[in-house]
Protein backbone atom coordinates (compact mmCIF):
# COMPACT_ATOMS: atom_id res chain seq x y z
CA UNK A 1 0.00 0.00 0.00
CA UNK A 2 2.84 1.94 0.88
CA UNK A 3 4.63 1.67 -2.54
CA UNK A 4 1.64 2.86 -4.26
CA UNK A 5 1.77 6.13 -2.82
CA UNK A 6 4.53 6.81 -3.15
CA UNK A 7 4.48 6.13 -7.11
CA UNK A 8 1.32 8.33 -6.74
CA UNK A 9 3.05 10.91 -5.41
CA UNK A 10 6.12 10.45 -7.89
CA UNK A 11 3.93 10.45 -10.60
CA UNK A 12 2.27 13.68 -9.63
CA UNK A 13 4.87 15.61 -8.83
CA UNK A 14 6.04 15.06 -12.62
CA UNK A 15 2.71 16.00 -13.82
CA UNK A 16 2.79 18.98 -12.14
CA UNK A 17 6.66 19.97 -13.45
CA UNK A 18 5.50 19.17 -17.27
CA UNK A 19 2.28 21.64 -16.39
CA UNK A 20 4.77 24.21 -15.27
CA UNK A 21 6.81 23.62 -18.32
CA UNK A 22 3.54 24.28 -20.70
CA UNK A 23 3.04 27.26 -18.86
CA UNK A 24 6.18 28.55 -19.93
CA UNK A 25 5.39 27.57 -23.67
CA UNK A 26 8.13 25.03 -23.47
CA UNK A 27 8.62 23.51 -27.10
CA UNK A 28 9.13 19.66 -25.14
CA UNK A 29 7.73 20.35 -21.94
CA UNK A 30 8.56 16.45 -20.97
CA UNK A 31 11.83 16.35 -22.29
CA UNK A 32 12.37 19.58 -20.58
CA UNK A 33 10.70 18.54 -17.11
CA UNK A 34 13.15 14.89 -17.13
CA UNK A 35 16.08 17.06 -17.93
CA UNK A 36 15.44 19.09 -15.02
CA UNK A 37 15.16 16.14 -12.55
CA UNK A 38 18.51 14.40 -14.15
CA UNK A 39 20.42 17.80 -13.71
CA UNK A 40 19.36 18.00 -10.08
CA UNK A 41 19.89 14.30 -9.17
CA UNK A 42 23.40 14.58 -10.89
CA UNK A 43 24.30 17.45 -9.47
CA UNK A 44 23.36 16.07 -5.60
CA UNK A 45 25.52 12.79 -6.79
CA UNK A 46 28.53 15.57 -7.45
CA UNK A 47 28.19 17.05 -4.05
CA UNK A 48 28.03 13.59 -2.59
CA UNK A 49 31.30 12.37 -4.53
CA UNK A 50 33.70 15.31 -4.05
CA UNK A 51 32.75 15.13 -0.47
CA UNK A 52 35.29 13.77 0.03
CA UNK A 53 37.70 16.08 -0.97
CA UNK A 54 35.95 19.28 -0.12
CA UNK A 55 34.57 18.22 3.11
CA UNK A 56 30.77 19.37 2.22
CA UNK A 57 28.28 17.02 2.10
CA UNK A 58 24.75 16.34 1.73
CA UNK A 59 23.70 13.08 3.13
CA UNK A 60 21.06 11.75 0.43
CA UNK A 61 17.58 11.28 2.09
CA UNK A 62 13.94 11.19 0.46
CA UNK A 63 14.23 15.12 1.37
CA UNK A 64 17.10 16.01 -0.56
CA UNK A 65 16.25 13.37 -3.59
CA UNK A 66 13.25 15.52 -3.67
CA UNK A 67 14.20 18.49 -3.36
CA UNK A 68 17.55 17.87 -5.92
CA UNK A 69 14.54 16.62 -8.36
CA UNK A 70 11.93 19.06 -8.22
CA UNK A 71 14.50 22.47 -7.62
CA UNK A 72 17.05 20.93 -10.01
CA UNK A 73 20.64 22.87 -9.55
CA UNK A 74 19.17 25.58 -7.34
CA UNK A 75 17.80 23.11 -5.46
CA UNK A 76 20.80 21.44 -4.43
CA UNK A 77 22.42 25.07 -3.99
CA UNK A 78 19.81 25.53 -1.34
CA UNK A 79 20.62 21.89 0.42
CA UNK A 80 24.51 22.99 0.50
CA UNK A 81 23.84 26.87 1.78
CA UNK A 82 21.07 25.31 4.63
CA UNK A 83 23.95 22.43 5.53
CA UNK A 84 26.42 25.82 5.49
CA UNK A 85 24.00 27.76 7.92
CA UNK A 86 22.78 25.05 9.80
CA UNK A 87 25.83 23.38 10.79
Amino acid sequence: MKKGWLLLCICGVFLLLVIIQVIMKSKRPVRSAIGGVLTGFLALAVVDLTGIFTGVTIPVSPLTLGVSGVAGIPGVTLLLLLNLILK
